[in-house]
């Protein structure tokens, strides 16, 4: 790990009162709700934002959360916190937005009405729902990727050519120009097939019984967007794998979390389990 100074708070967000749950070296956490907590983060002091907020499907997360709201309210409710996102960012910052396909079409319209630049809409393979009658069996999550103007950095990331399970030959010959290939491998596509769900009970806390975003879906984002010493703000912490991912690789975090963090702050004081992604390789990246 690279020696960072101690993160300091002052400059990013205004304390009102309210003290961090839980503080690393290197981060802050904040039980309270998103709004609440946006409106006291500076302006123009977040390098990237990532949130994956509640989807409005009727799951029941706590008291503190309606997840079955209107379509009005709930894109009203999105507009909200996304416009406070848009006020920290950075210029040049990125700002990620992990949601269902249906959301994110008028979540990018708003993003657009604000001025941000859209990058990506990236495609993330998701198999695990059922057929729904009458419409194409749903298969993919949407991780819309904007920028607030020109992104300042934006890494290049190389996945592995793909291989034969079979004979371990390429699978795709690239147009004939195999030889001409990277041996690092091809460029990250704006489609993401190899991000698996997170199953497995070594990364998963019992004390949670929401679904827990792969490690490797952030160590993306935070390669893509970030460098070493860069701030990543979440505003929907979850089970705390944006703020792990930082913690592992060299960035400051920031974020929130209405419910109870004790997940969060268990995985961070988790040592054995804070050295290990859900993922065994880690891509390789450019300058």
């Amino acid at each position: 790990m690279t020696t960072l100074p101690q993160f300091d708070l002052s400059g990013v967000v205004s304390a009102d009162g309210k003290k961090a749950t839980y503080a690393s070296h290197r981060g802050a956490l904040f039980n309270e709700d998103c709004e609440a907590f946006l409106a006291r983060v500076s302006d123009e002091s977040i390098d990237t934002v990532f949130a994956d907020p509640p989807f409005n499907l009727g799951k029941v997360y706590g008291p503190g959360v309606d997840d079955e709201l209107s379509e009005t309210q709930y894109v009203d409710w999105c507009k909200r916190w996304l416009s406070e996102c848009d006020r920290i960012l950075k210029p040049g910052g990125s700002l990620f937005v992990y949601n269902l396909p249906r959301w994110n079409v008028l979540i990018g319209a708003h993003l657009m009405s604000l001025g941000l630049e859209f990058r990506h809409w990236v495609a993330i393979s998701m198999k695990a729902g059922l057929p729904i009658l009458g419409r194409l069996y749903p298969a993919h999550y949407s991780l819309l990727y904007y920028s607030k103007g020109r992104p300042r950095t934006f890494r290049k990331i190389r996945t592995p050519i793909e291989t034969c399970r079979h004979c371990g030959g390429d699978i795709k010959d690239y147009g004939g120009h195999r030889k001409a290939m990277n041996p690092d491998g091809v460029n990250l596509t704006d489609v993401w097939t190899d991000v698996p769900p997170v199953r497995h009970r070594k990364f998963k806390s019992k004390k949670r019984g929401a679904n827990q975003l792969s490690t490797k879906l952030l160590e993306r984002v935070v390669h893509l967007s970030t460098r070493e010493g860069d701030i990543v703000l979440d505003p929907f912490g979850g089970s705390g794998t944006t703020f792990d991912v930082a913690e592992r690789h060299d960035r400051y975090w920031l974020g929130c979390e209405i419910e109870s963090c004790d997940v969060i702050i268990e995985r961070l004081s988790d040592a054995e389990l804070h050295r290990h992604s859900n993922d065994d390789w880690v891509e390789p990246l450019a300058a």
